[in-house]
Protein backbone atom coordinates (compact mmCIF):
# COMPACT_ATOMS: atom_id res chain seq x y z
CA UNK A 1 0.00 0.00 0.00
CA UNK A 2 1.30 3.45 -0.85
CA UNK A 3 2.38 5.86 1.85
CA UNK A 4 -0.51 8.10 0.79
CA UNK A 5 -3.12 5.45 1.59
CA UNK A 6 -1.37 4.26 4.74
CA UNK A 7 -1.19 7.67 6.45
CA UNK A 8 -3.05 7.99 9.73
CA UNK A 9 -3.03 10.39 12.62
CA UNK A 10 -0.87 9.43 15.58
CA UNK A 11 -2.01 10.79 18.95
CA UNK A 12 0.54 13.43 20.09
CA UNK A 13 1.14 11.59 23.38
CA UNK A 14 2.44 8.64 21.31
CA UNK A 15 5.06 10.78 19.57
CA UNK A 16 8.50 10.58 21.13
CA UNK A 17 12.05 11.63 20.29
CA UNK A 18 13.68 11.73 17.96
CA UNK A 19 11.74 14.32 16.07
CA UNK A 20 12.67 15.36 12.56
CA UNK A 21 16.22 16.59 12.03
CA UNK A 22 16.79 19.81 10.08
CA UNK A 23 16.95 17.99 6.75
CA UNK A 24 13.66 16.15 7.30
CA UNK A 25 11.97 19.31 8.60
CA UNK A 26 13.14 21.19 5.52
CA UNK A 27 11.69 18.41 3.34
CA UNK A 28 8.32 18.77 5.08
CA UNK A 29 8.32 22.54 4.64
CA UNK A 30 9.35 22.16 0.98
CA UNK A 31 6.29 19.94 0.56
CA UNK A 32 4.13 22.51 2.35
CA UNK A 33 4.98 25.36 -0.02
CA UNK A 34 3.84 23.23 -2.94
CA UNK A 35 0.24 23.63 -1.81
CA UNK A 36 -2.18 25.20 -4.28
CA UNK A 37 -2.04 28.97 -3.90
CA UNK A 38 -4.51 31.18 -5.78
CA UNK A 39 -2.72 34.31 -6.97
CA UNK A 40 0.68 33.17 -5.72
CA UNK A 41 0.17 35.20 -2.56
CA UNK A 42 1.91 32.60 -0.40
CA UNK A 43 -0.32 33.21 2.63
CA UNK A 44 1.16 30.46 4.79
CA UNK A 45 3.40 30.87 7.80
CA UNK A 46 5.06 27.88 9.45
CA UNK A 47 5.99 28.54 13.06
CA UNK A 48 8.40 25.81 14.16
CA UNK A 49 8.39 25.16 17.89
CA UNK A 50 10.91 22.74 19.37
CA UNK A 51 13.37 22.42 22.21
CA UNK A 52 13.16 25.19 24.81
CA UNK A 53 10.62 27.08 22.72
CA UNK A 54 8.04 24.43 23.66
CA UNK A 55 8.20 25.66 27.29
CA UNK A 56 7.58 29.22 26.08
CA UNK A 57 4.64 27.93 24.08
CA UNK A 58 3.36 26.20 27.23
CA UNK A 59 3.56 29.60 28.98
CA UNK A 60 1.58 31.15 26.12
CA UNK A 61 -1.08 28.43 26.31
CA UNK A 62 -1.39 29.05 30.06
CA UNK A 63 -1.66 32.82 29.55
CA UNK A 64 -4.38 32.31 26.94
CA UNK A 65 -6.31 29.92 29.18
CA UNK A 66 -6.21 32.38 32.09
CA UNK A 67 -7.43 35.19 29.80
CA UNK A 68 -10.37 33.00 28.76
CA UNK A 69 -10.97 31.51 32.18
CA UNK A 70 -9.39 33.46 35.06
CA UNK A 71 -10.65 30.91 37.60
CA UNK A 72 -9.06 27.91 35.86
CA UNK A 73 -8.09 25.14 38.24
CA UNK A 74 -4.52 23.96 38.70
CA UNK A 75 -5.48 20.78 36.85
CA UNK A 76 -6.86 22.74 33.89
CA UNK A 77 -3.73 24.90 33.77
CA UNK A 78 -1.47 21.84 33.87
CA UNK A 79 -3.45 20.18 31.08
CA UNK A 80 -3.28 23.30 28.90
CA UNK A 81 0.46 23.76 29.54
CA UNK A 82 1.05 20.16 28.52
CA UNK A 83 -0.43 20.53 25.05
CA UNK A 84 2.61 22.01 23.27
CA UNK A 85 4.93 19.60 25.11
CA UNK A 86 3.36 16.39 23.81
CA UNK A 87 5.68 15.78 20.84
CA UNK A 88 9.27 16.61 19.89
CA UNK A 89 8.19 19.09 17.21
CA UNK A 90 5.21 21.37 16.87
CA UNK A 91 4.58 23.26 13.63
CA UNK A 92 1.90 25.92 13.79
CA UNK A 93 0.42 26.51 10.34
CA UNK A 94 -1.13 29.94 9.95
CA UNK A 95 -2.28 32.14 7.09
CA UNK A 96 -1.70 35.85 6.83
CA UNK A 97 -4.32 38.26 5.55
CA UNK A 98 -2.14 40.37 3.31
CA UNK A 99 -3.30 43.28 1.20
CA UNK A 100 -1.15 42.22 -1.76
CA UNK A 101 -4.19 40.91 -3.61
CA UNK A 102 -7.30 41.88 -1.62
CA UNK A 103 -9.57 40.28 -4.23
CA UNK A 104 -8.48 36.81 -3.08
CA UNK A 105 -10.89 35.86 -0.27
CA UNK A 106 -9.63 34.73 3.11
CA UNK A 107 -11.29 31.34 2.73
CA UNK A 108 -9.08 30.60 -0.30
CA UNK A 109 -6.04 31.54 1.77
CA UNK A 110 -7.17 29.22 4.56
CA UNK A 111 -7.78 26.41 2.07
CA UNK A 112 -4.22 26.89 0.82
CA UNK A 113 -3.00 26.74 4.43
CA UNK A 114 -4.95 23.53 4.93
CA UNK A 115 -3.38 22.03 1.83
CA UNK A 116 0.06 23.05 3.12
CA UNK A 117 -0.70 21.41 6.48
CA UNK A 118 -1.80 18.21 4.73
CA UNK A 119 1.42 18.21 2.71
CA UNK A 120 3.40 18.43 5.97
CA UNK A 121 1.48 15.43 7.32
CA UNK A 122 2.14 13.42 4.16
CA UNK A 123 5.83 14.35 4.06
CA UNK A 124 6.23 13.45 7.74
CA UNK A 125 4.62 10.06 7.09
CA UNK A 126 6.82 9.50 4.04
CA UNK A 127 9.90 10.15 6.20
CA UNK A 128 8.71 7.64 8.82
CA UNK A 129 7.40 10.06 11.44
CA UNK A 130 4.03 10.11 13.08
CA UNK A 131 2.01 13.30 13.05
CA UNK A 132 -1.33 14.73 14.02
CA UNK A 133 -3.08 17.96 13.05
CA UNK A 134 -4.89 19.56 16.00
CA UNK A 135 -6.93 22.74 16.29
CA UNK A 136 -9.10 23.24 19.37
CA UNK A 137 -9.60 26.46 21.29
CA UNK A 138 -5.94 27.59 21.12
CA UNK A 139 -6.14 27.79 17.31
CA UNK A 140 -8.79 30.51 17.61
CA UNK A 141 -7.44 32.31 20.66
CA UNK A 142 -6.38 35.96 20.17
CA UNK A 143 -3.74 35.66 22.92
CA UNK A 144 -2.11 32.73 21.11
CA UNK A 145 -2.22 34.58 17.79
CA UNK A 146 -0.69 37.71 19.29
CA UNK A 147 1.99 35.64 21.05
CA UNK A 148 2.93 34.13 17.68
CA UNK A 149 3.09 37.60 16.06
CA UNK A 150 -0.04 37.01 14.02
CA UNK A 151 -2.55 39.75 13.38
CA UNK A 152 -6.20 39.69 14.41
CA UNK A 153 -7.25 38.96 10.83
CA UNK A 154 -4.72 36.13 10.44
CA UNK A 155 -5.82 32.56 11.12
CA UNK A 156 -4.18 29.56 12.67
CA UNK A 157 -5.02 26.57 10.50
CA UNK A 158 -3.71 24.09 13.05
CA UNK A 159 -0.93 22.76 15.20
CA UNK A 160 0.91 19.80 13.70
CA UNK A 161 2.59 17.52 16.23
CA UNK A 162 5.44 15.46 14.77
CA UNK A 163 7.70 12.80 16.27
CA UNK A 164 8.60 9.14 16.23
CA UNK A 165 5.58 6.99 17.03
CA UNK A 166 6.10 4.72 20.03
CA UNK A 167 3.15 2.57 18.92
CA UNK A 168 1.04 1.98 15.86
CA UNK A 169 -1.77 4.45 15.33
CA UNK A 170 -5.32 3.22 15.25
CA UNK A 171 -6.60 2.45 11.79
CA UNK A 172 -9.97 3.99 11.26
CA UNK A 173 -12.66 2.34 9.25
CA UNK A 174 -12.40 4.42 6.09
CA UNK A 175 -15.53 4.95 4.04
CA UNK A 176 -15.98 3.92 0.46
CA UNK A 177 -15.41 7.06 -1.63
CA UNK A 178 -18.33 6.02 -3.84
CA UNK A 179 -20.66 6.95 -0.97
CA UNK A 180 -19.49 10.56 -1.27
CA UNK A 181 -19.07 10.83 -5.02
CA UNK A 182 -21.55 12.22 -7.50
CA UNK A 183 -20.93 11.84 -11.20
CA UNK A 184 -22.76 14.88 -12.49
CA UNK A 185 -23.96 14.80 -16.07
CA UNK A 186 -25.74 18.12 -16.31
Amino acid sequence: MSYLLSRKSIVPQWLIAPGPDDEDLDYMLQAAVRAPDHGWIRPWRFIVIQGEAKEKMADLFEKALLARKPDATAEEIEKERGKPLRAPLLVTVAVKKTDDKPDIPMNERVLSGGAAAQNILLAAHEKGYGAMWVTGTPAYDPVIKAGLNLGEEDQIVGFIYIGTPDREGKERNRPDPAEYTIHWNG
